[in-house]
């Protein structure tokens, strides 16, 4: 069982953690008037959360869950921070960002700063109470434990490697205007977006295999789901998808929205 004390502690410090890294990117943004760059400290957010919490937990938790912990949410984080930094360079505002910011009254800096950035850092502390929680659980690793880390696996390999497949397909000029339908594409239309959510219930399932209260934090993969699913990451693009590519409503028609399938034989 978690020391209780110790985890209210820690649920302090990772708050701090994510407003620092908020905070710094807010003033990097602002500098640069460009406010995507708080898509970067998204996964660098996590990161210094689950950093912090390692670092905290010494002598609470078990070694090796501490360790693989805190080693999958920093390479999910990192990876994740360093493909939108390279898929964002030489580009100006994300239009997602712009049409948020259009409906500012008053000061569009404040705006941002609310609505943006410290949403985002709230986003982040809620949802790593897994990360957090798992790491102070005295009991060394169960079977639970370890399928939680193979779930995380197979959700890193689709995030990492439908990123990769779609850097590939829109870098090459002749793909222009096209759709990507190859690949993990052609089994679900954010192959990419499965894998982050997946990745987050491996998280929660190597919490849950410590008791009760990493069971309790379920509600974190859920807003991970939500997020990705109906909220700002497929919605969002498939509606710029749909304005942008005519081919796009044949391969809607088609392919699973979120969780990969087999496509359908005809639109």
């Amino acid at each position: 069982m978690p020391d209780l004390g110790a985890v209210g502690v820690n649920l302090i410090y990772a708050a701090m953690a994510a407003l620092t890294v908020v905070m710094i990117t807010f003033i990097i943004g602002t500098v640069i008037d460009k406010h995507r760059v708080v898509d970067i400290a998204w996964g660098i957010g996590f990161a210094a959360i689950a950093v912090t919490t390692f670092v905290l937990s010494s002598g609470h938790g078990d070694t090796t869950r501490r360790l693989v912990v805190m080693g999958a949410t920093v390479a999910w984080g990192l990876r994740l921070a360093g493909h939108i930094a390279w898929r964002a360079r030489g580009h100006g505002e994300d239009p997602r960002y712009e049409q948020m910011l259009s409906r500012a009254k008053g000061s569009r800096t404040a705006y941002a700063l609310r609505m943006v950035y410290l949403l985002q850092g709230l986003s982040m502390w809620f949802i790593s109470l897994p990360v957090q929680i798992a790491q102070y659980d005295p009991d060394p690793p169960n079977w639970l434990f370890w399928v939680g880390v193979a779930i995380w696996a197979v959700g890193l390999f689709f995030e990492a490697v439908g990123d990769y497949q779609l850097v590939r397909f829109t870098g090459n000029p002749a793909n222009k205007g096209e759709v990507l339908d190859s690949g993990l594409w052609r089994y679900s239309r954010h192959p990419n977006y499965f894998g982050d959510a997946t990745v987050w219930w491996g998280l929660y399932l190597m919490a849950a295999s410590g008791g009760w209260l990493g069971a309790a934090t379920i509600l974190s993969p859920l807003a991970m789901n939500w997020l990705l699913a109906k909220k700002t990451g497929k919605p969002l693009l498939e509606k710029d998808m749909a304005n942008r590519r005519p081919g796009y409503a044949d391969y809607v028609a088609r392919t699973s929205g979120f969780f990969p399938w087999p496509p359908k034989r005809s639109a």
